[in-house]
């Protein structure tokens, strides 16, 4: 055996590399897409976070707590406003009181009820009701492999 030949591995199918190779552009703007920075009022004062770094979003009566991996700020606004906000920032609404930001989403498990668990990246499971399981869909760029993943 020549350890210096060329070795032929067998062609990639073409369908699945000229899909990943119309991905690339995409992965690579979302790789440099900087997270915004929103601005908080906090007990009289103004304080800046990075949208990055907020976990998930918990409505708490006519207030939301945005929940970061070691602090959390309530904020008197409605989820439905907040969801509006954040929605093209790559928040998505599991249920009528919770927002997560789909960049810590690591799992999705399907329920036998027809709703699903989210686990979050060192985090704890959500539940996604059945009402809000399409915004599933919205957690990748694009989806790889072969069916359908989501049960109608």
């Amino acid at each position: 055996m020549n350890l210096l030949a060329p070795t032929h591995f067998p062609p990639i199918p073409r369908e699945p590399a000229t899909r990943l190779m119309e991905a690339l552009p995409r992965l690579q703007a979302l790789a440099k897409r900087e997270s915004p920075r929103v601005a908080i009022k906090v007990k009289g004062r103004i304080l800046f976070i990075n949208l990055g770094d907020v976990v998930s979003v918990k409505a708490e009566g006519n207030y939301v707590l945005l929940q970061r991996a070691s602090t959390s700020h309530l904020l008197h606004e409605s989820i439905s406003a907040v969801a509006e906000k954040l929605q093209p920032h790559g928040f998505i609404r599991i249920h009528r009181s919770m927002l997560v930001n789909t960049t810590f989403v690591e799992e999705i498990k399907p329920y036998s009820t027809g709703e699903y668990g989210l686990r979050l990246k060192g985090r704890q499971e959500y539940r996604v009701t059945r009402t809000y399981k399409q915004n599933l869909k919205l957690l990748a760029e694009f989806w790889l492999g072969a069916g359908g993943f989501f049960l109608d």
